[in-house]
């Protein structure tokens, strides 16, 4: 329940869930423009300067592009870190459970505005079906049970349970209708196929209205609280379901992970 991570492993998992947000370092903002790999400090000059009222008050300057660069930027950061958690949740999942990669994932189909229809794919899958190892398998089972409970479902729903799946998240500050809507279609689908639909959310940050939506649609919804308690807290559920510390795992790659963040920060809060 406590695994040692050897070096590889731990090196892989760091880089897994750090490597999108590197890529925030080179981020420049479009200003509007078709430019696919966003407008330089050079192109803005010339874009801003030859603008005559943008130039005659002064929004010219590098320091605003400096401010749309960090602006955009952050977004990004919260996009990414959020394709790292995603990334992250799978290949632990994945190792801690033996699971092959076909079986941790899950997909559904959609029908689309235009009559098209679209495949779309979930973070993880833990079917009962595709565990060997029977302390696993048990302690999925409780879990199951646990948060069907958790949720006031039927006893004869829960029973059908055969398994979870997840939407990771690094976070969920947002209220956005449309996600909201799609987070419970989702739910929906997974409820069809009698699995228990979780969103899984790496930190704290999330919206209580939305939290509060979800459990009371059926779906599972843990944060990154620290609590004992797995029908709540994401780190919980690491622990006394899946077996990992991903909490000591984040505590002993504090410095490194820190040092990568700080670096993207750094870039983005100046114009070159």
């Amino acid at each position: 329940m406590n695994p040692v991570l050897d070096a590889a492993r731990n090196a892989r998992y760091v880089d897994l869930l750090m490597r999108p947000l590197d890529q925030c370092a080179s981020y420049k903002p479009k200003f509007g423009t078709d430019e696919e790999e966003g407008v330089s400090l050079e192109q803005f000059q010339d874009l801003y300067g030859e603008d005559p009222f943008y130039h005659w008050v002064g929004l010219d300057s590098d320091l605003m592009y400096a401010a749309h660069k960090a602006a955009g930027g952050m977004t990004s950061i919260y996009r990414q870190l959020g394709a790292g958690c995603d990334s992250l949740f799978r290949a632990i999942l994945r190792d801690e459970l033996r699971i092959s990669d076909e079986n941790v994932a899950w997909s559904y189909e959609i029908q689309k505005d235009d009559g098209k229809k679209a495949t779309l794919t979930l973070d993880g899958r833990i079917d009962l079906a595709h565990l060997t190892d029977n302390g696993a398998s048990d302690r999925v089972a409780s879990w199951l049970h646990n948060s069907g409970a958790f949720l006031s479902m039927p006893n004869e729903r829960v029973a059908q349970l055969r398994g979870a799946v997840f939407e990771a998240r690094q976070g969920y500050k947002s209220a956005d209708a449309k996600r909201q809507n799609a987070d419970l279609r989702f739910g929906l689908n997974a409820a069809a196929e009698n699995y228990l639909p979780v969103v899984a959310i790496i930190s704290t940050q999330a919206s209580r209205p939305v939290i509060r939506r979800y459990r009371n649609a059926k779906l599972l919804v843990l944060t990154g609280v620290m609590s004992d308690d797995d029908t709540v807290s994401t780190y919980a559920f690491f622990r006394n379901v899946i077996g990992f510390e991903l909490d000591t795992f984040f505590k002993a790659n504090s410095r490194k992970m820190r040092v990568r963040c700080l670096k993207v920060l750094d870039a983005l809060l100046k114009a070159k």
